[in-house]
């Protein structure tokens, strides 16, 4: 298997500046409101060097999934290497609801384009579980938190966070609920 060819650098600026615009269009909600060559233009790029990079809105929007779920695990990782483990664990799970709250347009892109099943977002999930079991692993190990807890619980408490974030006053019982969580894990 061959690995891919690094970009070269004008071809990386441009995949660049395409990933930098949608992810400015998903949170404001308008991705859906554009044609898809309408999308190029507001990235600054012709038509071509958007098909060519992604042919598709779906391809698109699990570049920018990716990308960000790579953030959020490289996030976990820095938070867990600079801070105690139970510090490490609260500052993650309060800046994946900053996350939630700033990316939710992504959210509802990704739920439409690629639906329940999709491949991209299941991959994602399981980044992201193993980011938050290391997290609470090390939090358990350091005895800053209960060892009859799993990782799990607390990604079921982010998806239901997540899920409910047309609730009107959704942020502050988002903090409410990562407290609850927080304060349920502790020994």
């Amino acid at each position: 298997m061959n690995a891919a060819k690094p970009l070269r650098a004008d071809a990386l600026r441009n995949r660049e500046a395409l990933l930098a615009k949608a992810r400015e269009v998903f949170d404001a909600g308008e991705f859906f409101d554009l044609r898809f060559d309408d999308f190029a233009r507001l990235a600054g790029v012709g038509t071509g060097t958007l098909y060519r990079h992604f042919p598709t809105r779906e391809a698109l929007a699990e570049a920018v999934y990716h990308d960000q779920v790579a953030a959020l695990c490289e996030r976990a990782r820095r938070l867990q290497a600079t801070l105690p483990a139970g510090e490490a664990l609260a500052a993650f799970l309060r800046a994946m609801v900053d996350y939630l709250h700033t990316h939710r347009g992504l959210a509802r892109t990704l739920a439409t384009l690629m639906g329940a099943g999709s491949d991209t977002l299941a991959e994602g999930s399981r980044a992201l579980e193993q980011a938050v079991t290391d997290l609470v692993a090390t939090a358990v190990q350091a005895g800053a938190v209960r060892d009859d807890v799993g990782a799990g619980a607390v990604m079921m408490a982010l998806h239901g966070i997540g899920a409910a974030h047309d609730r009107p006053d959704w942020r502050a019982e988002a903090d409410g609920v990562i407290t609850l969580v927080l304060d349920g894990l502790r020994r």
